[in-house]
């Protein structure tokens, strides 16, 4: 749903933020998820369909390449600062269908070319095996979600060198949901697709060398609870070490931000956190986070004698 004229966006967030107006974290706005008609990214989908249908269009909304130009730029415009696009289905948009490929081959392979005449990233939002394969081939700098693969989306992940964001903790939480009465039938079914595939996929794409990114899809999971990702990405094959790495360094990667973050270096933003113990040990111990700095600034100190660092 779209925010309403009174409420602030995340583009306004992120702004004052930056401008020493409000505390927060560093935000990269995606603005409105890009979208064809009738797809995840198209707000008539929710569960207040006859409602969303009243409102003015977003402007994400898209139908063929030469429209999905025009919705990537008119995200540029509001003020996004990386392209999400919805290549497949996905749980949370009410309407079956399942969780293949929504958005077509050109239309994706137009929507990355847009963003890449204003210098922006594109991530897609993916389940299904064909979706997934396409958005790489369109070029994609990272995979959200990955949930269905094949030896072909390994070797697609390889050569084009985008990430892999697998965000486990999104459909553990949905099939949760579900099974609580929470989702409607057509959100249920898709959850029970994805809870199972999503684990094999990563620990899949962990013994293929790809690049992976921490990411949790916080929302559908509750947030604050961010950092239980880590224990299902070790659980599923990773070291604890490569996961906090893929938080800090893989992620400043992802994201064009390493000469400001993702490693405790001179001359850098110096955002830190710290918890009581070894996280490389007892990845779980990143779950109740002691101490937390932002550009230089402490916002948290909590009561713990020995600290370690996580950069």
């Amino acid at each position: 749903m779209t925010e309403k004229a009174d409420e602030p966006n995340f583009e306004e967030l992120r702004d004052r933020i930056d401008a020493g107006e409000l505390a927060g974290p560093t935000i990269l706005s995606a603005a409105l998820m890009v979208s064809v008609a009738g797809g995840h990214g198209d707000e008539r989908n929710g569960v207040n369909r006859d409602l969303a249908s009243l409102s003015p269009s977003p402007g994400n909304v898209c139908n063929g390449a030469n429209d999905c130009r025009r919705a990537v730029r008119e995200q540029i415009s509001a003020g996004a600062d990386v392209i999400k696009i919805a290549a497949t289905g996905g749980v949370l948009s009410n309407v079956p269908g399942g969780l293949n490929q929504q958005m077509m081959d050109d239309e994706m392979r137009a929507a990355v070319e847009t963003a890449r005449t204003f210098d922006r990233k594109v991530a897609a939002h993916a389940h299904g095996v064909q979706g997934v394969n396409a958005a790489l081939r369109a070029g994609v700098s990272s995979i959200e979600h990955g949930t269905f693969t094949n030896a072909e989306t390994f070797r697609l992940y390889r050569s084009t060198g985008a990430y892999y964001v697998p965000t486990l903790l999104a459909p553990a939480a949905a099939y949760a949901d579900g099974v609580r009465g929470a989702l409607t039938p057509a959100q249920f079914e898709k959850a029970k697709l994805a809870v199972g595939n999503a684990e094999k996929s990563f620990g899949d794409a962990v013994r293929n060398g790809v690049k992976i990114a921490f990411g949790t899809d916080t929302g559908v999971s509750p947030h604050g609870r961010n950092a239980e990702e880590f224990a299902l990405m070790v659980k599923n094959g990773m070291s604890p070490a490569a996961a906090i790495r893929s938080a800090t360094v893989d992620a400043a990667e992802l994201l064009g931000l390493s000469a400001k973050i993702g490693t405790i270096a001179p001359g850098k933003d110096a955002d830190i956190i710290a918890v009581e113990g070894d996280p490389t040990a007892n990845v779980r111990l990143l779950e109740n986070v002691s101490f937390v700095m932002k550009s230089g600034r402490v916002h948290k100190l909590g009561g713990a004698r020995q600290l370690t660092t996580v950069d």
